[in-house]
């Protein structure tokens, strides 16, 4: 028996128009006149949220960023796990974008609490925007098996997960990350992703019940 555990958006900021100085800092392009800013508290659900902005509103994501240690660490109350800011031309792409991340985040996307502790995200992309394409290298509208855990559990569930299912790691998150997780972007057909993240969820359900089996 799993138990969800769903991201809190700690802050939403909208820049009507950026200053041409900080454009020039994020390397906006002269479309980008508007920004919207974002923080979570977890950061994967926070990546898969604004790469689903991308596919709902006008918007390219333009700088993303994990915190290092977590959320349980913030530099402040505001701070969270991750930043996210998305760019477009109005102030309105940039809101309804934002309201695309809302959605993802309070309803599709959350971590899975398995056994003591054991929080893993075992999430199927089934087609992915422009943000997690260009992070994975693959065509936008591709499915992608976005697979993160614990250290040991990251490595030994990754390896499960390609043998089960004919996909391909695009991505490999070496653990430690900044948030001292581990996983991967792994390619394929919609039901070769879900297959593969089924077998990535029972790998860690079977050492979360004999962490020391090694047989």
């Amino acid at each position: 028996m799993t138990k969800k555990i769903f991201a809190d958006i700690l802050a939403m900021q909208v820049i009507p128009r950026i200053n041409s100085q900080l454009a020039q800092q994020l390397q906006l392009a002269d479309w980008h006149q508007s920004l919207g800013i974002i923080t979570l508290t977890i950061d994967d659900v926070g990546y898969t949220a604004i790469d689903e902005s991308t596919k709902k509103a006008d918007v390219e994501v333009v700088y993303a960023k994990s915190f290092y240690a977590g959320a349980a660490h913030a530099s402040g109350p505001l701070s969270g796990e991750m930043i996210g800011i998305i760019a477009g031309a109005t102030p309105d792409e940039i809101r309804s974008a934002l309201d695309a991340i809302e959605q993802k985040v309070h309803y599709d996307a959350y971590f899975e609490e398995i056994g003591e502790g054991h929080a893993i995200y075992a999430h199927t992309v089934s087609s992915c925007g422009s943000y997690l394409a260009q992070t994975a290298g693959v065509p936008v509208g591709s499915a992608l098996a976005y697979l993160i855990a614990p250290p040991l559990e990251a490595v030994v569930g990754l390896d499960v997960a390609l043998k089960a299912a004919d996909v391909e790691l695009k991505v490999f998150f070496g653990p430690p990350s900044e948030t001292n997780f581990g996983g991967g972007l792994l390619s394929g057909s919609q039901s070769s992703c879900k297959a593969a993240a089924d077998a990535f969820r029972e790998a860690i359900e079977r050492i979360a019940q004999n962490p020391l089996d090694a047989s």
